[in-house]
């Protein structure tokens, strides 16, 4: 395909996502499955068309003036990606395929739109009902947070110590860019590449079939090395999921003690098993919540990790359709989640014991507020600290920019180069 059927391909694509409200990777499949003809690179680029579209869609808008599919991926070739309107218009005359040439209307708006500034909101691509709860969270740098959550993600690896390191990986992934990451000691990086540019597909790299490393985001790894998990404990991971901090927690523990990885969700447990197999884990008792039951656990847990239900807010550089898909009510109901799991998961922490609560989220709301108001329902709980195991688990790299007074932690894009992240630590008294 030329440039100019993706293009069409992609304005089909992101016209499906916004009318009839589909997510995005359902659309861009079904794309995929009615077009065979379409290579694995002309599905790259239609994809990267979309997911830049909805990346920059507040600021686009507003220096646009209008909000439609159609221009919303014109001004994604010839703005973001640079292509000029000269080379759009290349594009639709080499190719038949290619979507209508720019009206009088249109092209006076992309003129425009090249001095155009947005501000606030817009200007951090942030939807505007969120935007007080950024600024109160990152006062001047609100905008430029809000831009790094637009932003591409780079793919981030987990050397798994159980059965690999890092420094072997390094000399693996050469021929894919691999670098060390700089905070997690055992993360690797390969960067975003911009355009058209296409991603190493590392599922298919030796290592992964191994077991030599996972897929998990540097600030994922981060937090839960924040869980201090060490061998022989007890450790019950209450909101597994698929499974990646799980997988991390197993091998800070080498194998050695016990972890109990739940999830109220039952289908969200199913990549688990495999992932378990794979990586060399032997130490993770997985409870079926629809077959098995926690009551021996209550009171027994050196540690609790609640990888709690949230709005997702600090992942949107990897899903930049969900940002516009919020909700207040969606909020609500992840606030209503989160105090349901975190009072239910307290049960299980022995005295002296502790908590890890940690999100996927930058909202106060969610966060510290959560927090907050966890201590005054539980006074048999008391603050801990995430800067102190920070500090503990991560000897020699520099505390994040956003630390609160009671210790939590806040990783985002433009402060520690991660997804964003919030975690706390509470402490079961003795």
């Amino acid at each position: 395909m030329k440039d100019g059927g993706r293009l069409s391909a992609a304005i089909e694509v992101l016209t499906e996502v916004e009318t009839r409200h589909r997510p995005v990777q359902l659309a861009l499949r079904d794309w995929g499955t009615a077009h065979r003809f379409a290579g694995s690179g002309d599905r790259t680029v239609i994809g990267n068309l979309v997911f830049d579209a909805l990346r920059h869609r507040g600021s686009l808008t507003e220096r646009l003036g209008r909000d439609d599919p159609r221009m919303a991926v014109i001004a994604t070739y010839v703005l973001t990606w640079d292509q000029g309107i000269d080379g759009f218009k290349a594009a639709v005359e080499a190719d038949r395929h290619a979507p209508e040439p720019l009206s009088a209307e249109e092209e006076a708006a992309l003129e425009a739109a090249r001095e155009a500034q947005a501000t606030g909101a817009a200007a951090a691509d942030v939807p505007a009902w969120l935007w007080p709860s950024f600024e109160a969270v990152f006062a001047d740098q609100a905008v430029a947070e809000g831009q790094a959550l637009a932003a591409r993600a780079p793919i981030d690896l987990r050397a798994n110590t159980l059965k690999s390191d890092r420094e072997k990986l390094l000399k693996k992934l050469a021929h894919v860019s691999a670098g060390a990451t700089p905070l997690s000691p055992n993360g690797l990086r390969i960067f975003a590449k911009p355009g058209a540019a296409r991603m190493p597909h590392v599922q298919a790299e030796e290592g992964y079939q191994k077991g030599w490393f996972e897929l998990q985001d540097e600030g994922s790894q981060l937090v839960a090395a924040l869980g201090l998990a060490r061998p022989g404990q007890q450790v019950l991971d209450f909101c597994a999921g698929g499974g990646g901090k799980t997988l991390a927690l197993a091998a800070s523990m080498e194998n050695k003690g016990q972890i109990f990885a739940y999830d109220a969700e039952r289908l969200r447990l199913a990549p688990i098993h495999e992932r378990l197999k794979r990586a060399g884990v032997r130490n993770v008792q997985v409870r079926d919540p629809a077959s098995s039951r926690l009551d021996e656990l209550e009171g027994a847990m050196d540690l609790v990790f609640v990888d709690a239900p949230c709005t997702g807010t600090g992942v949107w550089r990897r899903r930049p359709d969900s940002k516009w898909k919020l909700t207040d009510k969606a909020l609500a109901d992840r606030l209503d989640d989160q105090r349901k799991v975190l009072d239910a998961a307290a049960a299980y922490v022995k005295p002296g014991g502790r908590l890890v609560y940690v999100t996927c989220s930058v909202l106060p709301q969610e966060n510290s507020e959560q927090i907050t108001a966890f201590l005054e329902r539980h006074d048999d709980f008391g603050a801990g600290s995430a800067a102190a195991a920070w500090s503990a688990a991560l000897p020699g790299v520099a505390l994040p920019r956003y630390v609160n007074e009671r210790g939590d932690v806040l990783l985002t894009p433009a402060s520690t180069g991660t997804d964003g992240f919030f975690a706390a630590v509470l402490q079961r008294r003795a």
